[in-house]
C-alpha cells in the first residue's frame, strides 16, 4: 500500500515538472514567438502570474534587492499643531524577478513592455512615520525587461510624523524624516538600496517645488540604519528632509504693521503731556493693535510660543507701559501747578544724575532755578510761577500790613514752590526721555532681529 502511494507521488512530481515551460536555469523562459504579429500573449506569462503571491527568486536563502528612490513634488501642509507633515511624492522602486526572462530576437526585439502591477509581486514598501492608509491607485503598471528588471513607480500622498520647532517663526527651518522600510520580510529576505544618489533626488524635487507653494525645500540627506523588532532584523533607508518657511506672507502681514503702530506710539511722545491730547491718542492706538492681533492670530501657529508672540507681547506691554506713564505724567503736572510736594532726596539725587551726569551736582537744594539750570520759558505748557502760586503782593500792599518782613518771606516761600514745580516737570520730562529711548531702542533691535533671521 505504501510503495503504491510512493509511485504515484512520483508519476504526479514528474508530471508536475513536465508541464512548467522550459527555459533556462532557475528561470520561467517565456515562449514569445509570434509577438511581432499578434501582440504580447497572455497565456505566456500566466505561469508567472500565479507566482505574485511569493518572493520572485528561485533560491529564498537569497534576499530579494529592492533599489527606492523618490521624488517630492509637494509639501502640502505643515500642522504645528498636531506636529504633522503632509506631502505628495513619487516612489519609485527597482527589483529583479527572476521568474521572467525571454529572447528578444524570438520575440520580435520587443526587451521591455508595460504589465499590470497587480499580476506582479510588490515588494512592501511603506513608511514608518506614515499616518495614513497607503491609498495607490488601481491600474498602475510595471516596466518589465527582458531579463527580469521590474521598475515600478506609484504616487503617495504622505501625512508623516515631523517634531516641529516653531520657537522661530516665521523665520523657521523644519528637519522631517522619510523612513522607508518593509514590515513582513527581514534582511534574510529583502535589502533595500538606492536606485538614485541622493543629490539627484535633491534637484529633482527641488526643480518640482521650487516655486510651490509656502515651503521652500532645502535639501535631503540620508541614513541607512537598521532596525530590530525583536529578534527580527529589518532593512530601511531614512531621508531626511529640510524644508524652510517663506517669511515675507508674515513679514507683511504681522511684523510691518506692528512695527508701524509701534512707531506711531513713539512718535506721540511729541505731544505735550500738559495739553491732555496724549492719552487719548494713546488708548486709540492701543485698541487698534488689539484689533490688529484679533484679525491676525489666524496667521500665528495655534500651538507653542514662537518668537514673534512674544515680540507681540512686549509690544503690547510697551504701549501699556506708556499710557500708564502718561497718565502718571499727566497726573504729575496737575499735581504740580496745584500743590506741589517736596520731592524726595533720592529722587532728587537720581533727577540731578540724569540731568547732569558729568558735572559735580551736589546734593542739597539750590535757589532758584540755579540747580537745575532751568527757566520758566524752558517749561512747556506751564504757568509763570506767579500765576502758579499767587501773586507777589506790592509796596502798597507790604505797607498797608504792617509787616516789614512779610514781603521777603513770601517771596522765599513762592521761590521754593516754584523750584518744586520745576524739579516735577523736570522729572516728567525725564521719564518722558527714557521711555522715548525705550522704544527706540526695542524698535532698533526688533529691526535687526528680523535682518539677521531673514539672512540666516
Amino acid at each position: 500500500m505504501e510503495r503504491g502511494w510512493s509511485t504515484r507521488r512520483g508519476v504526479f512530481l514528474c508530471l508536475a515538472v513536465s508541464l512548467l515551460p522550459p527555459g533556462r536555469a532557475n528561470t520561467f523562459a517565456i515562449n514569445c514567438s509570434g509577438f511581432h504579429q499578434h501582440g504580447v500573449d497572455p497565456a505566456a506569462f500566466q505561469a508567472i502570474f500565479n507566482q505574485k503571491a511569493f518572493r520572485p527568486v528561485t533560491n529564498y536563502t537569497i534576499p530579494t534587492q529592492v533599489n527606492i528612490s523618490f521624488t517630492l513634488s509637494a509639501i502640502l501642509d505643515v500642522d504645528a499643531q498636531l506636529q504633522l507633515l503632509t506631502s505628495f511624492l513619487w516612489l519609485n522602486m527597482v527589483w529583479d524577478n527572476s521568474f521572467i526572462s525571454w529572447d528578444p530576437k524570438e520575440c520580435g526585439h520587443v526587451n521591455k513592455f508595460t504589465v499590470t502591477a497587480e499580476n506582479l509581486w510588490l515588494p512592501d514598501i511603506f513608511i514608518v512615520e506614515s499616518m495614513n492608509v497607503d491609498q495607490t491607485p488601481e491600474g498602475l503598471s510595471a516596466f518589465v525587461t527582458n531579463d527580469g528588471h521590474v521598475v515600478y513607480s506609484k504616487p503617495m500622498r504622505v501625512t508623516s510624523i515631523c517634531s516641529l520647532d516653531i520657537f522661530y517663526f516665521p523665520f523657521d527651518e523644519q528637519n522631517c524624516t522619510l523612513t522607508f522600510s518593509s514590515f513582513i520580510y527581514t534582511v534574510d529576505s529583502m535589502l533595500l538600496g538606492m536606485d538614485k544618489e541622493v543629490w539627484e533626488i535633491t534637484d529633482t524635487s527641488q526643480d518640482i517645488v521650487r516655486t510651490q507653494g509656502e515651503w521652500e525645500l532645502l535639501g535631503i540627506s540620508k541614513a541607512t540604519p537598521r532596525m530590530f523588532v525583536g529578534s527580527s532584523l529589518y532593512d530601511q533607508i531614512m531621508f531626511y528632509v529640510a524644508i524652510r518657511r517663506r517669511p515675507s506672507l508674515y513679514v507683511i502681514n504681522l511684523l510691518v504693521p506692528s512695527g508701524f503702530l509701534v512707531a506711531i506710539d513713539a512718535l506721540s511722545f511729541y505731544l505735550p503731556a500738559e495739553s491732555g491730547n496724549r492719552a487719548p491718542f494713546k488708548i486709540t492706538l492701543l485698541l487698534g493693535y488689539n484689533v490688529f492681533l484679533l484679525l491676525m492670530k489666524d496667521l500665528l501657529p495655534a500651538s507653542g510660543t514662537p518668537l514673534i508672540s512674544v515680540y507681540f507681547a512686549l509690544c503690547l506691554s510697551l504701549m501699556v507701559l506708556s499710557l500708564l506713564e502718561t497718565v502718571f505724567i499727566t497726573y504729575l503736572l496737575h499735581l504740580a501747578t496745584t500743590q506741589p510736594p517736596p520731592m524726595p532726596r533720592w529722587l532728587h539725587s537720581l533727577l540731578l544724575l540724569c540731568t547732569c551726569p558729568r558735572k559735580c551736582c551736589p546734593m542739597a537744594p539750590h535757589k532758584g532755578n540755579q540747580g537745575l539750570g532751568l527757566t520758566p520759558a524752558q517749561l512747556p505748557g506751564l504757568k509763570e510761577p506767579v500765576e502758579l502760586v499767587g501773586k507777589a503782593p506790592g509796596p502798597g500792599e507790604a505797607a498797608l500790613t504792617g509787616v516789614s518782613g512779610g514781603t521777603g518771606a513770601q517771596r522765599e516761600q513762592e521761590a521754593q514752590e516754584q523750584r518744586r514745580v520745576e524739579l516735577w516737570v523736570e522729572f516728567s520730562h525725564m521719564m518722558d526721555t527714557l521711555l522715548f529711548r525705550l522704544y527706540l531702542l526695542f524698535l532698533a533691535s526688533s529691526i535687526l532681529t528680523v535682518i539677521g533671521l531673514w539672512n540666516t
